[in-house]
């Protein structure tokens, strides 16, 4: 046996005996490429000596709910635009303690192959917070396919809609179920991720526009209470979260192995 097969296991025991003994955090997520990104960190946390519960929500209101109330220590589902909304609809004391990453988002279709084609009437899915909304009807009069009120900017809603020259009916469907209404409109506002998590990576890359990926506002965020947002902990688990290679390879694969659709802001 060599030096390093005789003494290694006394040079483990003794890193591990100078690591920080941790309690543990409950991180709030969302089903699909955020909670399997989050999973990952959560693993290695264990492994460094930090119990990390990672709690899955199928809505984006219950999470802040819940960090609210003191039943989680941190969320991970929300950009800083719906933050904003959330805390002034609600008056909770949340803020947002570091960058995750940045998801596209895209305007797909079953039924049509570009945009010239989508039909006077056709039936089109928004998602049914403002704030998403908002980021769902800019890229469609990115599109050019409405008009929107100037100073309404990324908060428009279907009130701002100004010009409709073909007639789009809006339907309003809850953001992480319009993954499924694709199959029912003519058109929909979509997060790639989704389709990935579905069983679509392939359906992820066929958006007939996609935003643009330079638009930090609407990159993920690890928001906190106010009065946890300094607990080490949950810093050590970001820290984890956003070194972590195989985060970023998780991260990638959930992307469909395709750069156009997120990236890293923190690192910038």
């Amino acid at each position: 046996m060599g030096v390093i097969g005789r003494y290694g296991w006394m040079v483990a025991l003794l890193f591990a005996a100078t690591q920080p003994a941790l309690g543990g955090i409950k991180v709030g997520v969302t089903p699909g490429a955020l909670a399997d990104s989050i999973e990952v960190a959560a693993r290695e946390a264990r492994d460094s000596g930090l119990q990390v519960e990672v709690v899955e929500f199928g809505d984006w209101t219950t999470p802040n709910l819940a960090l609210e109330n003191g039943d989680l220590d941190l969320n991970y589902f929300q950009h800083q635009a719906f933050l904003e909304n959330a805390v002034g609809e609600t008056g909770y004391d949340l803020r947002d303690v570091a960058l995750g990453i940045l998801p596209n988002i895209g305007l797909y279709s079953e039924r049509f192959q570009s945009l010239d084609d989508i039909p006077k009437g056709a039936r089109v899915a928004v998602a049914s917070d403002p704030v998403n909304q908002g980021r769902g009807l800019s890229l469609l009069q990115a599109a050019g396919l409405i008009g929107l009120d100037p100073n309404a900017g990324w908060k428009a809603g279907l009130d701002d809609v100004t010009d409709n020259p073909r007639d789009l009916e809006f339907v309003e469907i809850e953001g992480p179920q319009l993954v499924r209404a694709i199959a029912d409109v003519d058109l929909a506002q979509g997060y790639p991720a989704h389709f990935v998590n579905a069983g679509r990576a392939d359906f992820a890359g066929k958006a007939l526009i996609y935003s643009g990926l330079a638009d930090r506002q609407f990159a993920i965020r690890f928001v906190t209470r106010d009065d946890n947002a300094t607990d080490p902990e949950v810093a050590r688990f970001i820290g984890i979260y956003q070194n972590s290679a195989n985060v970023r390879s998780q991260i990638d694969t959930s992307n469909a192995h395709d750069p156009r659709l997120y990236s890293l802001p923190w690192l910038d």
